[in-house]
């Protein structure tokens, strides 16, 4: 008999669909009467349309017209639109938020909402790839006034903006659209999902394609203070849906701060331009990825390595950073150890799930004693929980090198570019975020 090893958590309500339990999106086409995502009313559906260009590196014409912060201000003013509609579960900016003293500057919130009367549910933890299973929760479920765009490539050297639901229809003859929509318990300012193509029911499993369309919403937000995350199953993913998280924070996350070791790779094997190290003086061991000659080559790599954790059951976590031209790839074994019984208590009393936002350095806590007494050694301490021990880590960096076709040379050395100070792109918060983020 099979052994499962499962964890109870409370599950995160992503939209205010999640809890009806209604198979509206799977229901024939002719409508569902309140306009969800699925067959039954998606193909009808005249969404709006962002269409980001095809090469982020040509500069946009039409996007430079409105301004290089263009997307963060469509999309920050959608998700403010959809605040005032009242489709938040909570005001996620009237929560407090601090920076905790130390080196690296961990970013501390106290989010009492996003746990509050909900029962814990039982998760599979050892199995990273599971099927698609229609009869739970997914986002062709979701309501349509939940979805702030569609977000295509628009083929071209141009990105554009479609509002007029009567010029944006979706085509049934293309494959189905992504979407972005909020998280109606969202974690900051901003906070939305990224699914690619909806209607393809594909599971939370990474691949080439979706991994460079995420790659290209950072670029297009252009903005360091706009991130992409994404969570495996295993890792803290709860919806078995392929999604994409992202949201806006005006501070470097301490990820983004810390010290990297740069691996250097044989010659003749670096014609994608990939630079890779890994990281220092970090509660969590983890590869970082940069540069390429293009969001694609960046892409391959990256994805390369991520298809092989999730088909070797590894789970783990991923931040787009810089724009998209930094990657952030942290296999990780927390829940596998919460399951097996071997974290604290004390750590468990908390009901942090140390999914990327975490790792990266950005805290949700759930009560107000923990917030208070919130320090750099507290984090690090649930933080080194989640870390593969070294020579697990070394053990699987080698395999995922060969699965990216990387060949590490003998010579590791701490270059002067790759050292613990932070540099962040010279671009200006847009006006419309201005007090998001309370410091204390």
């Amino acid at each position: 008999m099979e052994m499962k090893l499962t964890i109870k958590r409370v599950p995160t309500v992503v939209s205010n669909y999640q809890e009806e339990g209604a198979a509206a999106g799977d229901r024939p086409r002719g409508g569902c009467g309140r306009d969800c995502l699925g067959d039954c009313c998606l193909p009808e559906s005249k969404l709006p349309l962002y269409a980001f260009k095809a090469s982020p590196k040509k500069p946009s014409s039409q996007v430079e017209d409105a301004g290089a912060d263009f997307f963060v201000n469509l999309l920050l003013g959608l998700w403010e639109d959809r605040m005032t509609r009242g489709l938040f579960r909570y005001d996620v900016t009237a929560c407090e938020t601090k920076v905790i003293p130390g080196n690296l500057g961990f970013v501390a919130q106290l989010n009492e909402g996003r746990h509050l009367k909900k029962r814990p549910t039982e998760f599979r933890v050892d199995r990273v790839l599971q099927p698609f299973d229609a009869a739970k929760f997914n986002f062709t479920k979701v309501g349509q006034e939940e979805v702030l765009f569609q977000f295509e490539n628009g083929g071209g050297d141009d990105s554009f903006f479609v509002k007029s639901a009567k010029s944006a229809p979706i085509s049934t003859a293309k494959r189905a659209p992504n979407v972005v929509a909020i998280n109606v318990s969202p974690i900051e300012y901003g906070h939305v999902l990224l699914i690619p193509h909806v209607l393809d029911r594909l599971p939370q499993r990474m691949d080439q394609e979706s991994f460079l369309l995420a790659l290209h919403m950072a670029a297009e937000a252009a903005s360091p203070y706009f991130r992409l995350g994404y969570n495996s199953l295993g890792a803290f993913a709860t919806i078995n849906h392929l999604h994409f998280q992202a949201y806006y924070l005006t501070v470097p996350f301490p990820v983004e701060k810390a010290a990297t070791k740069r691996i250097f790779l044989a010659e003749g094997l670096m014609n994608s331009g990939v630079k890779v190290s890994k990281l220092m003086n970090y509660p969590v061991r983890g590869l970082v990825f940069e540069g390429g000659n293009s969001l694609n080559d960046l892409a391959n790599v990256v994805s390369s390595a991520c298809i092989w954790l999730q088909d070797n059951n590894v789970p783990y976590n991923v931040l787009i950073s810089d724009c998209g031209k930094k990657i952030f790839l942290f296999p990780q074994c927390y829940a596998e150890k919460q399951a097996l019984g071997e974290v604290s208590q004390e750590l468990l009393d908390t009901q942090v799930n140390p999914a990327v936002w975490e790792i990266s350095g950005h805290i949700v806590l759930k009560r107000r004693s923990d917030y208070e007494e919130a320090s750099e050694a507290s984090a690090w301490r649930l933080l080194a929980e989640v870390s593969l021990s070294e020579e697990r880590f070394e053990e699987v960096k080698a395999y995922i090198f060969d699965a990216a076709g990387l060949v590490e040379f003998n010579k590791e050395e701490v270059s002067e570019e790759e050292d613990a100070t932070y540099t962040p792109v010279a671009i200006a918060p847009p006006a419309v975020a201005e007090g998001c983020l309370v410091l204390q």
